[in-house]
């Protein structure tokens, strides 16, 4: 798979643009970013939460610090093909991320309870103590189209831009297909900047000309709060 990363910390921003923004925005971009090594993929995620979703709920309140457990791939995979176990922790909006690689039988057993990490180490025991912590389950899947770029003068700097991103709650399975409802409006693309440390000036320029602004944007989040949360308990909303 290449030279894949298992450690991050780093700033995430995330910009909500119509499709006539990025129309703007692109050609401004294109002659400073190369393609990435994931360039074109579905990236398919499953997100792990408690039994009353306490960890999306705490999420969506703003806190300090947050974390969450997904389980992620690149496109589709078979039950022998490599997925992400992946542990990712907020603190005052940096992002500390830790993954570990497996088979997606071995993640599904794992994540179930039914067998130990295939290669234990330093993130398996963090997981394993967020296993036990929450006792966790699969409640959604999200996938994107995703196109991944890298600044030509700093590889670290890396802008993604994700589109058709939609939804299931149902077959929560990496393996069960890429399917599922829209999550945002025709036309619009969600751009995520990640940079171990402040935006370099050309890059924050251009923002500020086309005058967009980082929002916050949890794809589970969003699930949670416009799908999943009116469902629950019969329509009666409660503590979010």
């Amino acid at each position: 798979m290449g030279k894949t990363r298992f450690l991050f910390q780093r700033t995430e921003k995330k910009y909500l643009l119509s499709a006539e923004q990025y129309g703007r925005l692109w050609p401004r971009l294109s002659g400073a970013l190369e393609p990435d090594e994931y360039f074109r993929s579905t990236v398919c995620s499953l997100y792990y939460d408690s039994e009353n979703y306490s960890l999306i709920r705490h999420s969506i309140d703003g806190p300090v610090y947050k974390e969450k457990l997904r389980l992620r791939s690149y496109n589709v995979p078979g039950p022998e093909d490599p997925v992400f176990v992946e542990l990712k922790k907020k603190f005052k909006g940096v992002v500390y991320k830790r993954r570990v690689e497996m088979t997606a039988r071995q993640a599904a057993a794992y994540l179930a309870g039914q067998a130990a990490a295939p290669e234990p180490g330093q993130t398996t025991r963090e997981i394993d103590w967020f296993l036990r912590q929450y006792r966790p389950s699969p409640k959604a899947f999200v996938a994107c189209e995703r196109t991944a770029y890298r600044s030509k003068e700093d590889p670290e700097l890396r802008v993604t831009f994700d589109r058709d991103i939609r939804w299931r709650e149902t077959e929560l399975d990496l393996t069960a297909g890429s399917g599922g409802e829209a999550l945002l409006a025709p036309g619009q693309v969600l751009m995520e900047i990640k940079i171990p440390g402040a935006a370099p000036m050309w890059l924050a320029r251009i923002l500020s000309e086309e005058r967009l602004f980082p929002v916050s944007f949890s794809k589970y989040g969003v699930c949670y709060r416009e799908n999943i949360l009116k469902e629950t308990e019969n329509g009666v909303i409660f503590g979010a």
